[in-house]
C-alpha cells in the first residue's frame, strides 16, 4: 500500500514526524508518499520555506528514520478543488489513500472518492507550524525542542528564524523593523 500524507511542513514538526511513524505502521505499508501542499508559496509569513527546503528538511528527517518514501508538491489553487485534485493526481506518484487532517483536503478528495482518513493528532496546541512559527517571530527559542534535530540545523543553516522574523513584521504579524 502507498498512502499519501500531505502537509504544507512550514517547517516539519515533530507531529509531523509521529505522524509520518504512525502511517508507515499501518499495515502493509510499502512506501509512503508525502505530498507538500502549498509548494507554490514561500516567503510569507503563513509558508516562509521554500518547496524545495521542505524537500530537504523532509529528507533528512525520513532517512534518518530509515522510511521509504517519495516526496512530490502540490501547488495550491486558492480553493479551486478540481484543479487542485488534478495537480495531486498528476504531480503525485500513484497512491492508494489519503491521510490529512484538512476539511478543505477531505472535502476536496471526498468528492473524488479517494479514501482520506484522518491521523491522531499530537500535542497539536504546541505541536502547530503557526505556533512554531510565532515562537521564531518573538525570538523564543522553545520552538527547538519542537522540531527534528536535523530540521532545527537546517533552519539554523538557511537562517530561517531571521527569515521568519523579518516576514512576520513585513506582514504586521509583529511590530518593528525587519
Amino acid at each position: 500500500m502507498k498512502p499519501l500524507f500531505i502537509g504544507r511542513f512550514q517547517p516539519v514538526h515533530l507531529g509531523h514526524l509521529s505522524a509520518m511513524e504512525w502511517i508507515s505502521r499501518q499495515d502493509n505499508v510499502d512506501r509512503l508518499i508525502v505530498g507538500i501542499g502549498s509548494s507554490n508559496q514561500s516567503f510569507t509569513f503563513k509558508n516562509p520555506f521554500t518547496a524545495g527546503e521542505r524537500i530537504e528538511m523532509l529528507t533528512e528527517v525520513l532517512e534518518g528514520m530509515g522510511i521509504k518514501f517519495s516526496v512530490c508538491t502540490i501547488p495550491d489553487t486558492g480553493g479551486l478543488a478540481s484543479i487542485w485534485f488534478s495537480y495531486v493526481r498528476n504531480y503525485c506518484p500513484s497512491f492508494d489513500l489519503i491521510y490529512s487532517n484538512d476539511e478543505f483536503t477531505r472535502i476536496a478528495l471526498s468528492y473524488w472518492k479517494i479514501p482520506v482518513f484522518n491521523t491522531p493528532l499530537f500535542n497539536k496546541d504546541r505541536l502547530s507550524g503557526s505556533n512554531i512559527r510565532m515562537l521564531m517571530a518573538l525570538g523564543k527559542d522553545d520552538w527547538v525542542t519542537l522540531v527534528p534535530e536535523p530540521v532545527r540545523d537546517f533552519i539554523s543553516r538557511v537562517n530561517g528564524v531571521e527569515r521568519v522574523r523579518k516576514l512576520a513584521i513585513i506582514e504586521g504579524v509583529l511590530k518593528g523593523n525587519p
